[in-house]
């Protein structure tokens, strides 16, 4: 039998052990948790929409007619007139002939390459993907091949190599633990010589990037033609929770299907699917959002550049600065905890071992002065880097 507390004390002397943080307020930049009074900088609401009082004010209303839980699966009784209304309102803002929703992004990214590949098929992953596309790709029992981080030549070299009856590249849209974007167009042509399927997750760019918020694609000029399998999530830009994927009108009906995920469990509630429809007009509408986002990143990384930190490419509100040990990591997000500074230590198997970095996110609810006042006392954690 595996010794599960010896696992645990390693994990504490390696400084890679993990601990939740209890909140007691709404997601916004100025939190309560653990009985602190904070400023958060490691929150994905990056539109500031989480607790938007109309968002709010739907769900309540949507509560009112439908209750709390959907009580079952889609494909049994729980499918309900909002989850409807809301797949059809995401075709029409990505473009795509369909949407469907699942209850979380990482279930649907399980659920698709579980059920569009398989034994006898490749995986073309990046290796810096979310581990939702990994393990995907694990439980699809294709054959799994990891190229490094958007490097098309290994995977243009790896793709005239096999032998796999289908093939599929699959990357993150925007990266979540660095911020940068995945080189679409030139995946687009890739996947287009060999005949590949392409799929992006753009869990970190819908609502961020792009015309009205649309994300990756927009932000490239790319069509649904460009990218056959398109994946987003709710609960970040969006503010509400939840995942979708768009397709052509054979993929869904395959996925409805075939995708477990999607059809062995309850569906989301009803009234988070209502609360959406308002969050993506927003979205769509409220382009001040991400033009105040812009220039909150534009303000950061100025002045971290400045303190001599170590940043990521990056030009997304994901910003990594990066320590390089877990000890220092660890050391640097306490001392900014103390400080009244919630920023994240990000540590291996998250990210490749001695690149452990602080992760901060930006919202476009920020305020000037909390920006400021986060870079003063990471002047204090610049300094100790140089000794």
């Amino acid at each position: 039998m595996k010794d599960l507390r010896k696992d645990l004390q390693q994990r504490h002397e390696q400084s890679l052990y993990r601990h939740r943080r209890v909140t007691e307020s709404p997601q916004q930049p100025q939190m309560r948790i653990d009985g602190r009074e904070v400023v958060g900088f490691c929150s994905n609401d990056y539109l500031g929409l989480a607790n938007h009082p109309d968002i709010s004010a739907a769900f309540q209303r949507a509560v009112n007619d439908y209750g709390v839980g959907a009580g079952a699966a889609h494909l049994i009784n729980g499918h309900s007139h909002y989850h409807h209304r809301l797949e059809e309102a995401l075709a029409e803002f990505t473009g795509y002939p369909r949407c469907l929703l699942f209850s979380t992004g990482y279930m649907a990214n399980l659920g698709t390459l579980q059920a569009v590949v398989g034994p006898g098929d490749a995986v073309f992953a990046d290796r810096l993907n979310h581990a939702s596309l990994l393990d995907g790709a694990l439980l699809s029992r294709a054959r799994l091949q990891r190229y490094p981080h958007n490097d098309i030549a290994t995977l243009t070299q790896r793709l005239q190599g096999s032998r796999a009856d289908d093939h599929i590249i699959v990357t993150d849209g925007v990266f979540s633990m660095d911020g940068d974007l995945a080189p679409l167009p030139e995946l687009v042509r890739v996947a287009r010589q060999h005949e590949a399927w392409l799929m992006v997750d753009d869990a970190h760019g819908f609502g961020v990037l792009g015309e009205q918020g649309g994300g990756s694609m927009r932000h490239f000029g790319l069509l649904p033609d460009d990218v056959p399998i398109l994946v987003g999530t709710l609960g970040k830009a969006f503010g509400t929770a939840g995942a979708f994927v768009c397709g052509d009108e054979t993929l869904i009906e395959y996925l409805i299907q075939h995708a477990r995920s999607y059809i062995y469990t309850t569906a989301m509630p009803a009234a988070i699917a209502a609360a959406t429809l308002v969050s993506l007009q927003l979205v769509q509408r409220e382009s001040w959002r991400r033009e105040r986002l812009q220039g909150l990143i534009r303000r950061f990384r100025q002045g971290a550049q400045q303190l001599g930190l170590q940043l990521l490419e990056s030009t997304t509100p994901v910003q990594g600065i990066v320590l390089g040990s877990n000890q220092a990591v660890v050391g640097a997000s306490e001392k900014l905890f103390a400080q009244g500074f919630l920023v994240t230590a990000i540590r291996p198997p998250t990210v490749p071992a001695g690149s452990a970095r602080l992760r901060l996110t930006l919202s476009a609810s920020h305020r000037d002065e909390q920006l400021d006042q986060l870079l003063e006392a990471l002047a204090d954690i610049a300094r100790e880097q140089r000794r």
